[in-house]
Protein backbone atom coordinates (compact mmCIF):
# COMPACT_ATOMS: atom_id res chain seq x y z
CA UNK A 1 0.00 0.00 0.00
CA UNK A 2 0.92 3.51 -1.02
CA UNK A 3 2.18 6.00 1.89
CA UNK A 4 -0.34 8.73 2.56
CA UNK A 5 2.08 11.04 1.31
CA UNK A 6 1.78 9.82 -2.43
CA UNK A 7 -1.00 11.41 -2.65
CA UNK A 8 -1.39 15.30 -2.60
CA UNK A 9 -4.68 15.93 -2.47
CA UNK A 10 -5.25 13.27 0.78
CA UNK A 11 -2.89 14.97 2.43
CA UNK A 12 -4.24 18.45 2.30
CA UNK A 13 -7.38 17.37 3.72
CA UNK A 14 -5.95 15.19 6.20
CA UNK A 15 -3.82 17.62 7.63
CA UNK A 16 -6.43 20.49 7.18
CA UNK A 17 -8.96 18.18 9.53
CA UNK A 18 -5.93 17.44 11.99
CA UNK A 19 -4.79 20.82 12.22
CA UNK A 20 -8.20 22.28 12.74
CA UNK A 21 -9.30 19.95 15.16
CA UNK A 22 -5.97 20.49 16.62
CA UNK A 23 -7.00 24.39 17.27
CA UNK A 24 -10.29 23.61 18.42
CA UNK A 25 -9.25 21.33 21.19
CA UNK A 26 -6.67 24.10 22.36
CA UNK A 27 -9.06 26.83 22.00
CA UNK A 28 -12.23 25.01 23.55
CA UNK A 29 -10.05 22.23 26.10
CA UNK A 30 -7.19 23.84 27.06
CA UNK A 31 -8.19 27.27 27.78
CA UNK A 32 -11.44 25.65 29.79
CA UNK A 33 -8.74 24.03 32.12
CA UNK A 34 -6.13 26.83 32.73
CA UNK A 35 -6.97 30.57 31.15
CA UNK A 36 -3.91 32.63 30.28
CA UNK A 37 -3.52 35.80 32.62
CA UNK A 38 -1.54 39.01 31.16
CA UNK A 39 1.36 37.80 32.94
CA UNK A 40 1.25 34.49 31.62
CA UNK A 41 0.60 35.40 28.27
CA UNK A 42 4.21 37.59 27.54
CA UNK A 43 5.80 34.08 28.11
CA UNK A 44 3.04 32.16 26.00
CA UNK A 45 3.57 34.30 23.04
CA UNK A 46 7.48 34.22 23.23
CA UNK A 47 6.81 30.14 22.94
CA UNK A 48 3.78 30.71 20.33
CA UNK A 49 6.31 32.69 18.08
CA UNK A 50 9.65 30.53 18.52
CA UNK A 51 7.17 27.46 17.42
CA UNK A 52 5.76 28.76 14.49
CA UNK A 53 8.74 29.34 13.55
CA UNK A 54 10.46 26.32 13.75
CA UNK A 55 7.56 24.89 11.84
CA UNK A 56 8.45 27.54 9.40
CA UNK A 57 11.92 26.60 9.40
CA UNK A 58 10.92 23.06 8.90
CA UNK A 59 8.42 23.38 6.49
CA UNK A 60 10.81 25.16 4.23
CA UNK A 61 13.61 22.70 4.66
CA UNK A 62 11.15 19.83 3.62
CA UNK A 63 9.66 21.99 0.51
CA UNK A 64 13.83 22.65 0.06
CA UNK A 65 13.94 18.45 0.17
CA UNK A 66 10.68 17.92 -2.17
CA UNK A 67 12.40 20.64 -5.11
CA UNK A 68 15.58 18.95 -5.16
CA UNK A 69 14.32 15.42 -5.48
CA UNK A 70 12.07 16.84 -7.88
CA UNK A 71 15.03 18.90 -10.48
CA UNK A 72 17.19 14.99 -9.84
CA UNK A 73 14.30 13.39 -11.46
CA UNK A 74 14.44 15.99 -14.33
CA UNK A 75 18.05 16.00 -14.41
CA UNK A 76 17.73 12.04 -14.72
CA UNK A 77 15.53 11.98 -17.82
CA UNK A 78 17.53 14.22 -19.44
CA UNK A 79 20.78 12.17 -18.93
CA UNK A 80 18.79 9.18 -20.05
CA UNK A 81 17.60 11.01 -23.62
CA UNK A 82 21.35 12.43 -24.26
CA UNK A 83 22.47 8.29 -23.60
CA UNK A 84 20.08 6.61 -25.87
CA UNK A 85 20.77 9.34 -28.26
CA UNK A 86 24.49 9.06 -28.21
CA UNK A 87 24.23 5.44 -28.18
CA UNK A 88 22.46 5.53 -31.24
CA UNK A 89 25.08 7.32 -32.97
CA UNK A 90 27.90 4.95 -32.01
CA UNK A 91 25.72 2.05 -33.39
CA UNK A 92 27.48 3.66 -36.63
CA UNK A 93 31.02 2.02 -35.21
CA UNK A 94 29.33 -1.71 -35.58
CA UNK A 95 28.66 -3.98 -38.55
CA UNK A 96 25.80 -2.80 -40.16
CA UNK A 97 23.51 -5.84 -39.11
CA UNK A 98 24.16 -5.31 -35.80
CA UNK A 99 23.85 -1.68 -36.05
CA UNK A 100 20.56 -1.88 -37.31
CA UNK A 101 19.56 -4.23 -34.57
CA UNK A 102 20.08 -2.06 -32.19
CA UNK A 103 19.15 1.12 -33.37
CA UNK A 104 15.43 -0.70 -33.60
CA UNK A 105 15.99 -1.97 -29.97
CA UNK A 106 16.86 1.53 -29.02
CA UNK A 107 13.89 3.35 -30.77
CA UNK A 108 11.65 0.27 -28.93
CA UNK A 109 13.29 0.96 -25.31
CA UNK A 110 12.97 4.64 -26.04
CA UNK A 111 9.02 4.15 -26.46
CA UNK A 112 9.17 2.44 -22.95
CA UNK A 113 11.24 5.09 -21.21
CA UNK A 114 8.42 7.79 -22.65
CA UNK A 115 5.51 5.97 -21.21
CA UNK A 116 7.42 5.24 -17.57
CA UNK A 117 7.39 8.45 -17.16
CA UNK A 118 4.04 9.47 -18.34
CA UNK A 119 2.12 6.31 -16.81
CA UNK A 120 0.90 8.11 -13.16
CA UNK A 121 -2.13 5.71 -11.69
CA UNK A 122 -1.90 2.45 -13.46
CA UNK A 123 -0.09 0.24 -11.65
CA UNK A 124 -0.53 -2.92 -14.01
CA UNK A 125 0.97 -0.77 -16.58
CA UNK A 126 4.05 0.58 -15.07
CA UNK A 127 4.91 -3.37 -14.35
CA UNK A 128 4.43 -4.30 -17.33
CA UNK A 129 6.79 -1.49 -18.45
CA UNK A 130 9.59 -2.03 -16.21
CA UNK A 131 9.00 -6.13 -17.97
CA UNK A 132 9.28 -4.80 -21.00
CA UNK A 133 12.24 -2.49 -20.26
CA UNK A 134 14.07 -5.42 -18.11
CA UNK A 135 13.51 -7.33 -20.98
CA UNK A 136 14.60 -4.78 -23.99
CA UNK A 137 17.76 -3.83 -21.55
CA UNK A 138 18.92 -7.28 -21.68
CA UNK A 139 18.11 -7.62 -25.82
CA UNK A 140 20.65 -4.29 -25.88
CA UNK A 141 23.38 -5.78 -23.61
CA UNK A 142 23.25 -9.08 -26.28
CA UNK A 143 23.09 -7.07 -29.27
CA UNK A 144 26.37 -4.89 -28.58
CA UNK A 145 28.33 -7.63 -26.51
CA UNK A 146 28.55 -9.97 -29.70
CA UNK A 147 29.99 -7.80 -32.12
CA UNK A 148 32.16 -6.68 -28.85
CA UNK A 149 33.55 -10.34 -28.15
CA UNK A 150 34.44 -10.91 -31.95
CA UNK A 151 36.04 -7.28 -32.62
CA UNK A 152 37.09 -6.43 -29.34
CA UNK A 153 38.76 -2.79 -30.59
CA UNK A 154 38.52 0.48 -29.37
CA UNK A 155 36.30 1.83 -31.75
CA UNK A 156 33.77 -1.37 -30.09
CA UNK A 157 34.47 -0.38 -27.16
CA UNK A 158 32.67 3.26 -27.14
CA UNK A 159 29.61 1.28 -28.23
CA UNK A 160 30.11 -0.60 -25.00
CA UNK A 161 30.19 1.90 -22.76
CA UNK A 162 27.59 4.25 -24.81
CA UNK A 163 25.40 1.30 -23.91
CA UNK A 164 26.63 0.73 -20.13
CA UNK A 165 25.60 4.71 -20.25
CA UNK A 166 22.37 3.66 -21.53
CA UNK A 167 21.84 0.86 -18.55
CA UNK A 168 22.86 2.75 -16.17
CA UNK A 169 21.17 6.08 -16.61
CA UNK A 170 17.81 4.26 -16.48
CA UNK A 171 19.08 2.85 -13.23
CA UNK A 172 19.72 6.74 -11.48
CA UNK A 173 16.25 7.46 -13.13
CA UNK A 174 14.48 4.60 -11.39
CA UNK A 175 16.17 5.66 -7.66
CA UNK A 176 15.15 8.72 -8.04
CA UNK A 177 11.33 8.29 -8.18
CA UNK A 178 12.04 6.03 -5.03
CA UNK A 179 13.91 8.84 -3.33
CA UNK A 180 10.98 10.39 -1.24
CA UNK A 181 10.86 12.78 2.00
CA UNK A 182 11.66 10.18 4.90
CA UNK A 183 8.34 9.10 6.35
CA UNK A 184 10.17 9.90 9.76
CA UNK A 185 10.60 13.64 8.35
CA UNK A 186 6.83 13.75 7.86
CA UNK A 187 5.91 12.74 11.09
CA UNK A 188 7.98 15.04 12.41
CA UNK A 189 6.52 18.17 11.04
CA UNK A 190 3.06 17.05 11.35
CA UNK A 191 3.65 16.78 15.10
CA UNK A 192 5.43 20.41 15.10
CA UNK A 193 2.19 21.63 13.37
CA UNK A 194 -0.05 19.89 15.53
CA UNK A 195 1.71 21.74 18.69
CA UNK A 196 1.52 25.40 16.68
CA UNK A 197 -2.09 24.59 15.92
CA UNK A 198 -3.21 23.41 19.71
CA UNK A 199 -0.66 26.76 20.83
CA UNK A 200 -2.60 29.34 18.91
CA UNK A 201 -6.24 27.52 19.62
CA UNK A 202 -5.05 28.00 23.26
CA UNK A 203 -3.81 31.39 23.15
CA UNK A 204 -6.66 33.20 21.23
CA UNK A 205 -8.77 35.60 22.81
CA UNK A 206 -12.24 34.93 24.00
CA UNK A 207 -13.44 37.54 21.10
CA UNK A 208 -15.97 36.11 18.73
CA UNK A 209 -14.74 37.24 15.24
CA UNK A 210 -11.43 37.05 16.37
CA UNK A 211 -12.16 33.14 16.62
CA UNK A 212 -13.01 33.38 12.66
CA UNK A 213 -9.57 33.38 12.28
CA UNK A 214 -9.14 30.01 13.66
CA UNK A 215 -9.13 27.68 10.40
CA UNK A 216 -6.14 30.03 8.66
CA UNK A 217 -3.29 28.58 10.21
CA UNK A 218 -4.57 24.60 10.04
CA UNK A 219 -5.51 25.59 5.83
CA UNK A 220 -2.13 27.49 5.33
CA UNK A 221 -0.12 24.77 7.19
CA UNK A 222 -1.92 21.76 4.78
CA UNK A 223 -1.87 23.95 1.78
CA UNK A 224 2.11 24.01 2.20
CA UNK A 225 2.29 19.92 3.20
CA UNK A 226 -0.08 19.36 -0.03
CA UNK A 227 2.24 21.28 -2.10
CA UNK A 228 5.13 19.73 -0.64
CA UNK A 229 3.31 16.28 -1.18
CA UNK A 230 2.97 17.01 -4.76
CA UNK A 231 6.33 18.06 -5.61
CA UNK A 232 7.79 15.08 -3.48
CA UNK A 233 4.98 12.53 -5.55
CA UNK A 234 6.51 11.50 -9.04
CA UNK A 235 2.95 9.71 -10.41
CA UNK A 236 0.23 11.85 -8.23
CA UNK A 237 -0.50 15.48 -8.25
CA UNK A 238 -0.19 18.13 -10.82
CA UNK A 239 3.73 19.09 -10.67
CA UNK A 240 5.20 16.32 -12.27
CA UNK A 241 8.27 15.66 -14.56
CA UNK A 242 7.81 15.82 -18.06
CA UNK A 243 9.81 13.53 -20.80
CA UNK A 244 10.05 16.34 -23.04
CA UNK A 245 14.01 15.37 -23.65
CA UNK A 246 13.13 11.69 -24.29
CA UNK A 247 9.73 12.78 -26.88
CA UNK A 248 11.89 15.02 -28.80
CA UNK A 249 14.86 12.35 -29.11
CA UNK A 250 11.72 9.61 -30.25
CA UNK A 251 10.33 12.33 -32.88
CA UNK A 252 13.86 12.94 -34.25
CA UNK A 253 14.52 9.23 -34.27
CA UNK A 254 11.32 8.39 -35.92
CA UNK A 255 12.18 11.45 -38.67
CA UNK A 256 15.31 9.51 -39.76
Amino acid sequence: MDNITHYPLLVLVLSFITMWLSAWFGRFFLKKQHKLDDEARKDFDVILAATLTLLGLIIGFSFSMAIGRYDQRKNYEEAEANAIGTEYVRADLLPAVDAEKIRVLLRNYLDQRVLFYRTHYDRLLQQEINVRTAQLQTELWSAVQAPASAQPTPVVALAVSGMNDVLNSQGYSQAAFWNRIPTEAWSLMTAIAICCNVLVGYGLRDATEKAKLLPILPLVVSIAFMLIADIDAPRHGIILVNPQNLISLAESLRAH
